[in-house]
């Protein structure tokens, strides 16, 4: 984990923003009026994490500006690929408490569809431009920081 540096409470900062921005577009868009639950706030702490470990301790190596911006927009495309996972897994649970599984395999193998259509409603402008601005903007943020406070 490292030792906390600026540019890692920088990014970390950043990129909770940054999920929590794209979880709250993508719940405003749920299908079947469903509710969000802690869509928000799970997908806030996943960027946090992310922001922490995968920026944060790219931030605080020597690299130029462009680089961190690039890794900004992996760190928020990580995030969001482990909120769908996450969020795949929890709803597989809930069905396979509803009994509509034969065995658990069918189950296991049912998170890989979840992932992909929760993906592909996850694939909006809106969606896709906050994690991309997002990740350049939380990249340049860390970069700075990284620089600033060494």
């Amino acid at each position: 984990m490292g030792m906390p540096t600026a540019a890692k409470l920088f990014s970390a900062i950043m990129f909770a923003g940054v999920a929590y921005l794209s979880a709250h577009l993508y719940a405003l868009n749920l299908p079947g009026g469903r509710p969000p639950g802690w869509l928000r706030e799970m997908s806030g702490l996943i960027g946090l994490i992310c922001g922490w470990w995968i920026m944060g301790s790219f931030a605080s190596r020597p690299a130029g500006r462009i680089e961190a911006m690039g890794t900004g927009i992996r760190t928020a495309f990580t995030s969001a690929l482990l909120v769908l996972i996450m969020f795949a897994f929890v709803e597989m649970l809930s069905r396979s408490m509803k009994g509509r599984y034969d065995s658990p395999t069918e189950a296991v193998l049912a998170v890989f569809d979840l992932i992909l259509n929760l993906g592909r409603n996850m694939m909006t402008g809106e969606i896709l431009g906050v994690l991309i601005l997002g990740g350049i903007l939380g990249g340049a943020v860390a970069h700075w920081a990284g620089r600033t406070w060494r």
